[in-house]
């Protein structure tokens, strides 16, 4: 019984050395990535409002930081929420990654630390419309190498599909930012179908008085078959 229990021991910290300082070294590129995020996201708020403030001071950048794991940028009516996940992630078995050699060389570079990006109505926001839809545009995985790639509806996703040959450097993660800004920016707000908001009930409107009835949202503009599925093009 006793050489059983030493196996077990050896096993246990054999797994605490090699999972558990993986994934201490994960969430630490996370956080380190989530850093340079709000220091990029205050330097386009800045550089941003500076320069519309010369055009229309109507139009405004905000930077907000909720927290350790949240932050926000408000552009014009748009409101992009940025948050970083506190667990560690592994993909399922079946997930394209686990056919590139970087994966099959290393098991453990396959486990990532998240971090969403979704499209929000700034007036969701500064109305308090908490039935309000919002859209996840981004996911961000970052590992143990400081590696990364992403998963979006946008243009930038093709070239950051799969694990990049380098760790992410401030630079690209602007181009990514950037890349994000212009997509929720060039979206509109689509009038929904007659047929959903046809019927309303006393309490309903009664309660748009408080802005907190009827929901809105953002569609976002994808082609049926292509990006997304036509439930995508429905705004709410």
């Amino acid at each position: 019984m006793s050489e059983i229990h030493d196996k077990q021991k050896t096993t246990i910290l054999n797994l605490l050395t090699e999972k558990s300082v993986m994934k201490q070294d994960v969430f630490s590129n996370t956080i380190s990535v989530f850093k340079l995020l709000k220091e990029i996201l205050q330097e386009r708020a800045n550089d941003l409002e500076s320069e519309l403030s010369k055009v229309d001071k109507r139009v405004s950048i905000v930077f907000k930081e909720n927290g350790p794991q949240s932050i926000q940028l408000k552009v014009a009516g748009d409101m992009l929420d940025f948050h970083m996940h506190s667990n560690v992630f592994e993909f399922e078995p079946s997930h394209p990654m686990f056919k590139t050699g970087y994966i099959k060389n290393n098991n453990l570079n396959s486990y990532c630390g998240i971090i969403n990006v979704y499209n929000f109505l700034a007036d969701s926001f500064k109305f308090n419309r908490l039935n309000d839809l919002g859209y996840l545009i981004a996911r961000i995985f970052i590992n143990r190498e400081k590696k990364f790639f992403i998963e979006t509806k946008t243009q930038i996703g093709h070239r950051y599909s799969n694990f990049s040959n380098d760790p992410l450097t401030k630079e690209t993660l602007t181009e990514i930012i950037n890349e994000l800004i212009i997509f929720a920016v060039s979206f509109d707000l689509f009038t929904p179908p007659y047929e959903i908001v046809k019927s309303v009930t006393v309490a309903e409107i009664q309660e748009q008085q408080s802005a907190n009835a009827l929901r809105t949202g953002k569609r976002l503009g994808y082609i049926a078959g292509s990006y997304g599925s036509s439930e995508d093009e429905v705004n709410l």
